[in-house]
């Protein structure tokens, strides 16, 4: 599963709870969860096995060009390391996290056993250890502890050693810090454009064919990237061994930036690292400060001399800290055991892990994500560390079939009850007084009257008796039924509507696209969304088609033939039929079907190729406002709307303008009509859903923001052709349809005092600073949310959101849907990073990023992230890792993959396009991304790469996956790769033929076209085995993901390399290796 599922957690309430009466629920409250021991954390403290360290290997690795073993090296001064690297990110992973602090607990007012809500944890809890040891060793901490649990020492650091290469170098000393050479812009000129390679599907000749999304081929490299590169022998990499002598008295070994009993020596760890000096058992005492020259790290720059004429030293890549390692360990660790949600401030478990969830009072990770379970009390301490505090909040997410759905709460007419002064709905943090008859606020601390019918008396512990009984009580999630106050104009909504309108202009009748439409919506219109126990859908259906002007169809069940009726007056729009143009799909089936029968052959000949798009917006809308309902528009539409109309653009595509400050402007609209309709769109209710089909550009910035800004969602197939494209377009499409979705939705996140919601990125609309406003929100959207101090914070009280969707469901019922979350708060910088999430952090990031390219030059959106990032590791660096030489770059444990997935999101296509990425394949990307969930940045910045070949044919596992590296590939295998957009199957040259024939039923890799969109369907073990990897991913992911041949040696593999994150771009983006010693030298200069 792309979520998160099963892990493990702090112990169950504080005493047996009783099952809830009410509603069943299994292993809820009473009975022990299986596995989770009671107060010791079993498999969390114990002594964990390592993993072997890796070997450097020995010779050359051709695509980093520098000769590996080490040695103490002199670096060139001129090598200096440009902010020039940047790539395709994906969201961390988090290892270590050690949550909580030890205090009592958590009561916002006093002491508390008079508590309700969730208890604070007691225990710290952790991410278990191990990940791999940075480098050559993960220096062991100060931290006096013994082996139980108790308040933190010192701030410790978990102690990743990048014990360099990068400066236990002996360095000249006298190099002054060199800028980059002038004329540079923002990293090195691009290599000339060569010709790009056919598109994905397209032979050498002929017109261009569908271009998988977004997805760029680079140009072919220069060749002087190709073969070893001679260099002076290195000795090994400088730093102390791996931890194979037992700790230092009162020091622990730490791992994962958590804190467990003392450990003796880590079994299965390797060896000193073969090579490497005889070092002592300790690390020895660090040299007298020598200023080290940041200039003098290594820094391959594409427009440098070649290769060969300039000796380079090679980092071992696996010596730095590894995507595949951290999932691996976080899965072996925490997907093991259910994530209870019962204790304040836990890092729940990876996106990449599979784990289940139980409910215990904060909501699950799958509705709401933060990038720190633990908070800094000031602004100050915010300001200093720079880590963003934000949550990205997915309010409708799907839940495994494992899991309960939200409880429905109906309290009949006087609805919710609330907090007096800030309106919060009752939620577990709610604190009973005065008998039951009153309740503080856990947000504002105001008091407020228990309504009669609502008090229930208190037990001994100031918990209501009926705790168990009322979901708002004791989960963190829970719906309420509206009562009519909380619609509009004070009257419950009608069931909502699907409106289908279809370009027939001559390129959608010509390439088979209208037939296809009309085909798939006869068989579609029987899964439309209804509520749970519904016989049928409450949506209605409308359809309209389209090219210069406008055809509404009369589908009234007592028609024995649809009417048409032709709007050609496209600049005052009005709908020309209200009776019969919104039906129940099984009243008029019958005309349905008739209608969908004509509409290919009424437009068969026609020979208009304009057409318009803003009056179809303005159709949709006019027609729900008249049938007074909220709904949903799913437009089909093939090219840029030229004809005389509302809304009409100009072709404006200028890739001049990339890399100058105007490049800003193809981000934006071209015109405001789109935006000022967006916010009618919103205030109706009326959400739209648009299904592109380009063969050129088409101005999906411009197009977009109705989507966007109703909560909508885009679909792009560049160069639609039938045989290629239409699985995928039918895929999307039937899930488009199918999915659950709120409609004319409202939400509001509240905030316990010192901290408040500043900022929202997603796909929505705001008319004022707290009320995010979409016309439709579904099952995939998050909505990212960033918080600032206002105040000061405690530890003791720690801090609370409260997310609230009001929205319309499928069925026309208005209700509230509500996420609780309750976060630790910290005085020590140690704290804060111990419990960050990375994976969440990037997310945040690349929207971040994405948003600022709307107003900023790229190089200086780039600039800004990679300067945030180094103040985030500097700050660690300078106030919570042990003393250690400035050479040695040390990154806390739960961030140790943030320069990774930042470059990854620096070489991204928004940020760093190839000369062949199009302006549209740009701006569609920037929305996609604005309101992905952590899962979908996840993979689509650093995808995952399964070397196929190694699958087991009789498990269902899938294999482990390799990291996105060139020289992790081997000619004899194939790899599948993907983002969440696209799934590579890559072939190598010296593949064995038995494997050719049985994945591909050819006999040779020759003979292997590279035009299949699909796996042929072959009965044997191999065939089967990999088709169903390819299903079970793209069950995982939201879009149906193309799949593309790719054999190695051919055009296609330039594309393909576009996605080996960890290599160095052809855009000029840097590999993995040099972006983080290009880091250190960043925070080098920070802390000097």
């Amino acid at each position: 599963m792309s979520v998160n599922q099963q892990t493990h957690t702090g112990p169950p309430y504080g005493q047996p709870q009783p099952g809830y009466q009410g509603y069943q629920q299994p292993a809820y409250g009473g009975q022990p969860l299986p596995g989770v021991p009671h107060a010791q954390y079993g498999a969390y403290n114990g002594p964990v096995p390592g993993y072997q360290q890796p070997v450097p290997p020995q010779g050359y690795f051709p695509s980093l060009g520098f000769p590996s073993k080490g040695s103490p090296v002199s670096l060139n001064s001129d090598t200096s390391l440009a902010p020039n690297f940047i790539g395709s990110v994906r969201a961390p992973s988090t290892s270590g996290t050690s949550l909580s602090s030890g205090h009592l607990g958590y009561s916002p007012f006093g002491q508390g056993d008079v508590q309700n809500g969730i208890p604070a944890s007691t225990a710290p809890m952790q991410r278990p250890p191990t990940s791999q040891p940075f480098l050559p060793g993960s220096a062991p901490v100060p931290v006096s502890q013994t082996s139980t649990f108790q308040q933190y020492g010192p701030p410790p650091a978990s102690v990743q050693q990048l014990s360099n290469h990068m400066a236990g170098m002996t360095i000249g000393s006298t190099s002054t810090s060199a800028p980059p050479p002038a004329g540079l812009g923002y990293g090195a000129p691009r290599p000339p454009t060569m010709p790009g390679p056919p598109l994905p599907g397209q032979t050498a000749a002929g017109p261009p064919t569908s271009q998988p999304n977004h997805v760029s081929s680079p140009p072919p490299p220069p060749s002087t990237l190709s073969g070893p590169h001679p260099g002076p022998p290195m000795s090994g990499l400088h730093g102390p061994p791996p931890p194979t002598h037992p700790p230092q008295p009162g020091y622990q070994m730490q791992q994962n930036g958590s804190f467990g009993q003392v450990r003796g020596p880590q079994p299965n760890y390797g060896g000193a690292y073969p090579g490497t000096p005889n070092y002592g058992s300790q690390p020895g005492p660090p040299p007298p400060p020598k200023r080290l020259d940041p200039d003098s790290i290594p820094s391959p720059q594409l427009n440098e001399l070649p290769p060969q004429q300039k000796p380079r030293h090679r980092i071992d890549p696996d010596a730095i800290p590894s995507p595949i390692q951290v999932i691996e360990d976080d899965r072996s660790n925490r997907g093991s055991e259910p994530f209870v949600t019962g204790v304040r401030g836990q890092v729940p478990p990876l996106v990449t892990t599979n784990f289940l969830v139980k409910d215990q009072g904060n909501a699950s990770p799958r509705y709401i994500r933060c990038t720190s379970y633990n908070i800094p009390c000031t602004s100050d301490m915010a300001k200093q560390s720079q880590v963003p505090l934000a949550a990205v909040i997915k309010p409708l997410a799907t839940l495994p079939p494992d899991e309960t759905l939200p409880y429905l709460v109906d309290h009949g007419e006087s609805g919710p009850v609330r907090c007096n002064r800030c309106k919060a709905y009752m939620c577990p943090f709610m604190q009973f007084i005065e008998g039951g008859r009153r309740f503080q606020c856990c947000f504002c601390s105001c008091v407020t009257e228990v309504p009669p019918h609502y008090f229930q008396h208190l037990d001994h512990t100031g918990k209501r008796v009926d705790f168990y009984d009322r979901p708002e009580l004791s989960l963190g999630s829970y719906e309420f039924l509206a009562t009519v106050d909380y619609c509009k104009n004070n009257k419950f909504p009608s069931p909502p509507a699907f409106i289908f309108m279809i370009d027939v202009s001559y390129n959608a009748v010509k390439s088979g696209l209208v037939r296809l439409i009309c085909e798939e919506l006869k068989s579609l219109l029987d899964y439309l969304p209804r509520e749970g126990n519904m016989e049928e859908s409450a949506i209605r259906v409308g359809f309209v088609t389209y090219n210069k002007v406008l055809h509404f169809y009369n589908v009234k069940s007592s028609l024995a033939q649809p009417q048409m009726m032709v709007v050609s007056d496209v600049a005052d729009m009005f709908v020309p039929l209200l009776d019969g143009f919104l039906v129940n799909v099984n009243e008029s089936r019958t005309v349905i079907v008739s209608l969908l029968d004509q509409i290919p052959e009424m437009f068969a000949d026609t020979r208009e190729t304009e057409t318009v798009f803003g009056p179809v917006i303005q159709a949709g809308l006019e027609a729900l406002k008249a049938a007074e309902c909220a709904g949903k528009l799913f437009i089909f539409h093939t090219s840029l709307p030229i004809a005389e109309a509302p809304g009409k653009l100009k072709n404006r595509d200028d890739k001049k303008l990339i890399n100058t400050d105007k490049e800003k402007t193809l981000f934006q609209p071209q015109t405001s009509f789109y935006n000022n309709l967006a916010k009618d769109c919103v205030a109706q209710g009326c959400c739209v859903d648009l299904f592109l089909f380009p063969n050129q550009y088409l101005d999906v910035a411009t197009l977009g923001i109705v989507t966007y800004q109703t909560g909508g969602s885009i679909y792009k197939y560049a160069y639609f052709q039938l045989e290629t494209d239409q699985d995928r377009f039918l895929n999307d499409l039937r899930r488009d349809v199918q999915k659950e979705v709120g409609f004319d939705a409202v939400m509001r996140v509240r905030t316990s005092t010192g901290i408040r919601a500043t900022d929202f990125f997603g796909a929505f609309y705001m008319s004022n600073t707290t009320d995010v406003e979409m016309a439709g929100l579904d099952c995939d959207k998050t909505i990212t949310v960033e918080f600032k101090h206002d105040d000061k914070l405690s530890e003791d009280s720690g801090a609370l959101l409260q997310c609230a969707l009001l929205y319309t469901s499928c069925a026309g019922q208005r209700r509230l849907r509500i996420h609780n979350l309750s976060l630790n708060c910290c005085t020590q910088l140690a704290d804060l990073y111990r419990n960050c999430e990375t994976d969440t952090l990037i997310n945040y990031l690349a929207k971040y990023a994405y948003r600022g390219v709307l107003n900023s030059p790229v190089k200086t959106v780039r600039d800004a992230l990679i300067n945030q990032c180094a103040q985030i590791l500097a700050c660690y660096r300078k106030n919570c890792a042990s003393p250690s030489s400035a050479g040695q770059l040390i990154l806390p444990e739960c961030m140790k993959l943030l320069p990774v997935y930042l470059n990854c999101v620096l070489k991204s296509d928004v940020l760093q396009p190839g000369p062949e990425v199009t302006t549209d394949d740009r701006a569609y990307i920037r929305q996609l991304v604005t309101s992905m969930d952590v899962a979908e940045t996840n993979v689509f910045f650093y995808p995952r790469l399964l070397p196929l070949t190694k699958a087991d044919v009789d498990s269902d596992s899938l294999p482990a996956a390799i990291r996105n590296s060139e020289e992790r590939l081997s000619k004899g295998d194939i790899y599948l790769l993907e983002n969440g957009l696209n799934i590579f199957v890559w072939v190598g040259v010296n593949v064995q033929q038995g494997l050719i024939q049985n994945l591909f039923g050819v006999s040779s890799f020759s003979q292997i076209s590279s035009t299949l969109n699909t796996l042929p369907v072959l009965e044997n073990p191999f065939s089967k085995k990999v088709r169903s990897i390819v299903d079970m991913l793209q069950v995982q992911r939201s879009r149906y993901m193309k799949l593309i041949i790719v054999k190695q040696e051919d055009k296609l593999e330039m594309l393909f390399k576009h996605f080996l994150v960890e290599d160095k771009s052809l855009t000029g983006g840097a590999s993995y290796v040099d972006f983080l010693c290009h880091m250190h030298k960043e925070i080098r200069q920070l802390l000097s």
